[in-house]
């Protein structure tokens, strides 16, 4: 009987867990960022550079004082500073391909905060195993007054997973809700390991609430 009910609990769950990977997949197909100057640049689109204006800037502001973007802003130490980056997550950290090799080191003399996540972009990662540690970071930033930069490689995937965790387990949203407002904002795309994996903490986060 025990073993019933457990099995039929692990089906209700895994069904609600497929219907929130349905959502984002929606959410991906349906909701686009518009163009927009990079952070720190204003002004019309025609007296902007073109490198300072796309669909998907080296960073850009997905929520009040959160940046995702791509190793180039990472590690544009001057660009940081001008437009007040405190903190910086690194979730792609290493050496590998796919890597981006920077560390506590790199930032000592910005007074940057630094926190590395040795992540690679593949569906069978374990993310979700960072995701309150991420969190908490991203948390602890904002808390302090600063701005943090979350980024990976190319500020599409495990940034953004982060980003999106966060908004989860901080800001109550749900993983739909959570994904569309980085997506009005950056064009991400969390690969579908680390989609399904957001879906199971968004079933998580339910249940522990209600």
């Amino acid at each position: 009987m025990w073993y019933r009910s457990s099995n039929r609990m692990a089906t209700i769950r895994k069904q609600e867990e497929d219907h929130v990977a349905k959502e984002l997949y929606t959410v991906l197909s349906t909701t686009y960022p518009i163009q927009k100057p990079a952070p720190g640049f204003r002004g019309r689109p025609s007296e902007i550079p073109s490198i300072y204006l796309s669909p998907l800037n080296c960073c850009d502001e997905v929520y009040p004082n959160i940046y995702v973007g791509d190793w180039s802003c990472a590690k544009n130490k001057p660009y940081l500073k001008r437009i007040g980056i405190t903190h910086v997550l690194n979730t792609a950290e290493g050496k590998l391909p796919g890597q981006v090799d920077t560390d506590a080191d790199y930032y000592k003399y910005s007074h940057i905060h630094y926190l590395g996540l040795p992540l690679s972009d593949l569906p069978v990662t374990n993310i979700s195993k960072y995701f309150n540690v991420a969190a908490d970071f991203i948390r602890d930033a904002i808390a302090s007054g600063g701005k943090v930069l979350v980024h990976c490689m190319m500020g599409l995937s495990r940034s953004s997973t982060c980003v999106i965790a966060y908004l989860m387990i901080k800001e109550g949203m749900s993983a739909s809700k959570a994904l569309q407002k980085v997506r009005t904002s950056r064009e991400v795309r969390p690969n579908n390991g680390f989609l399904q994996q957001l879906a199971e903490l968004d079933v998580q986060l339910k249940r522990r609430r209600f």
